[in-house]
């Protein structure tokens, strides 16, 4: 396999999937709201997913690899601790701001 990644030459506004800050269309596309939504379909896919090869591990399947199984279950359980620091942080932060006096 070949892990390198391509040389970045070109600046962060030219690249494509850049945020561009000059129309409230692009900026609501890039919303909080829509990015946390991705990120938890995300998180379900992968849970899905390793469940799935799981599942085929399980019934012998000759077409599915034990370590590929292992993998996708690694993925899917760092991908849900993030998504469950993310939850504790704004948690937080909420019950910070909700204890500020005015």
């Amino acid at each position: 396999m070949d892990f390198r990644l391509p040389p970045v030459t070109a600046p962060l506004a030219s690249r494509p999937g850049a945020i561009s800050r000059a129309t409230p269309a692009a900026q609501d596309a890039g919303s909080f709201s829509s990015v946390l939504s991705g990120a938890l379909k995300g998180v379900s896919e992968a849970q899905n997913q390793a469940t799935g090869l799981q599942q085929q591990v399980q019934l012998e399947n000759p077409a599915v690899s034990l370590e590929e199984t292992m993998v996708a279950i690694q993925k899917a359980q760092i991908g849900f601790q993030a998504t469950l620091h993310v939850r504790n942080r704004m948690v937080q932060a909420y019950t910070d701001i909700m204890n500020m006096q005015v």
